[in-house]
């Protein structure tokens, strides 16, 4: 079983602790990581594109000249597709891109998204992220002194409020709860940050599953 560092806000090593190998050691599924993104991403789509066929365009109730006559193809509506301004043939509709996957699929993305974290060495866990102050410097100089490498995603198990406040003027830093942890935010984060308590939370939710 793998052994990961945890360390406090000033870096020194508190102690060693065992990672769950269900979890952080399992065999990484690209599959069910990739549909599951795929449904994150397809649920923030509005889906309210509409283009209007015929019978929706207004005006050009009225045959818009006579039949026969005037050397001109016949018509029967300026509301017809060929015309400017007139209806869309086959235009898109509103529609609804959300999909559902079944609730074993689900865990199986969540816990390959974490073990490739560990497994290409991206997992930092602290004893506690609550930082002392809300100034986002303070945040920066531990980003920088824990060589914290591209977007960083802070999971905690509370609020932790002064960390939320500090990570809000920076691109690069995220901070949710555990409770908020899915597929979509690991992936894009580069290196995935926990507190203690947050990776506890995590494999005991994994045994009662």
């Amino acid at each position: 079983m793998a052994k990961i560092e945890v360390k406090n806000l000033k870096l020194e090593k508190v102690h060693d602790i065992t990672l769950d190998d269900s979890i952080w050691g399992a065999e990484v599924n690209e599959s069910a990581v990739k549909k599951m993104i795929r449904l994150q991403l397809n649920a923030t789509r509005q889906g309210t594109r509409k283009t209007k066929n015929r019978s929706e365009v207004s005006g050009g109730g009225r045959k818009p000249y006579k039949q026969k006559g005037t050397g001109n193809a016949r018509q029967g509506s300026i509301r017809a597709t060929q015309y400017v301004g007139g209806g869309v043939p086959h235009g898109v509709k509103p529609r609804d891109y959300s999909f559902k996957i079944n609730k074993k699929e689900r865990s199986l993305a969540l816990v390959s998204a974490l073990a490739d974290k560990a497994a290409n060495k991206k997992l930092v866990v602290f004893d506690s992220l609550e930082l002392p102050t809300l100034k986002t410097k303070d945040l920066t100089a531990i980003i920088e002194k824990a060589k914290l490498e591209g977007k960083v995603l802070f999971v905690t198990s509370e609020d932790c409020e002064n960390l939320f406040m500090a990570s809000r003027n920076l691109p690069y830093a995220y901070h949710i709860l555990v409770d908020e942890i899915n597929v979509y935010d690991i992936v894009n984060a580069d290196t995935l940050v926990m507190d203690e308590g947050a990776l506890k939370l995590i494999e005991g939710e994994s045994e009662n599953a």
